[in-house]
């Protein structure tokens, strides 16, 4: 089922006196339980599309509908809420709190989010969802201590653990070695389809296209 769709959507940079149009009228349609993949050239446009259906910036023209409403219409505090309890994630770098350790990475999320969840529920979820990305037996270590491969799993868990329906990936496995790699988007994939979570992923690396089920090159702002 459809869950997001990204419709004409636009965006122009002031470049001095020169607008410079980055994106050139994007359509496409996200759906649950897959991963989507966004491919293409350094300055194709795949980032910024990214990051304007994470409604981390504004698209120029066209809409985003997320559960029938247009984010591109949204005030900020209206996306903001819709971040934090509806969107989740992944980014090149595990960006995990060093002073946090492993468990309240998750509690920490969970808190933003706003969850209604009481203290010994939001345990019990943490829990619950490290040992599903094997890293439960790490939940008392700090971030100085994991591999770059335990790093990103924490990331997912942290990136899931408010349960959301969206999933934003940026090259999730840019910072690792091919067996990480492997291991990272087979349990990207797992989750993905186990919780129904619709994943759009932008990367370069051309052996992640196999865990997509629908793979998007884009060139000079468009979708080839």
């Amino acid at each position: 089922m459809s869950l997001f769709q990204i419709v004409e959507v636009k965006k122009t940079f002031k470049n001095g006196e020169v607008d410079e149009q980055v994106l050139k009228g994007i359509n496409l349609t996200l759906k649950e339980g897959e991963i989507t993949a966004l491919v293409g050239a350094s300055g194709s446009g795949k980032s910024t599309i990214l990051t304007i259906s994470a409604g981390l910036q504004r698209a120029s023209e066209g809409r985003l509908v997320f559960e029938g409403k247009n984010l591109n219409e949204m005030n900020q505090e209206q996306i903001r809420k819709i971040r934090a309890r509806q969107f989740g994630f992944i980014f090149q770098s595990s960006h995990l709190v060093p002073f946090l350790t492993v468990q309240d990475q998750l509690m920490v999320m969970l808190n933003v989010s706003e969850t209604k969840l009481k203290k010994h529920e939001q345990k019990e979820e943490v829990e619950k969802l490290l040992k599903i990305v094997d890293m439960y037996h790490r939940k008392e270590a700090y971030p100085p201590s994991l591999s770059g491969g335990e790093k990103q799993r924490v990331a997912i868990a942290r990136a899931l653990i408010h349960k959301p329906k969206i999933l934003f990936a940026d090259e999730p496995t840019a910072s690792l070695d091919s067996r990480r790699t492997k291991d990272v988007m087979t349990l990207i994939r797992e989750l993905t389809r186990t919780m129904d979570i619709t994943t759009l992923m932008v990367t370069h690396d051309e052996e992640m296209l196999s865990y997509a089920d629908q793979i998007v090159t884009m060139k000079d702002g468009l979708i080839q």
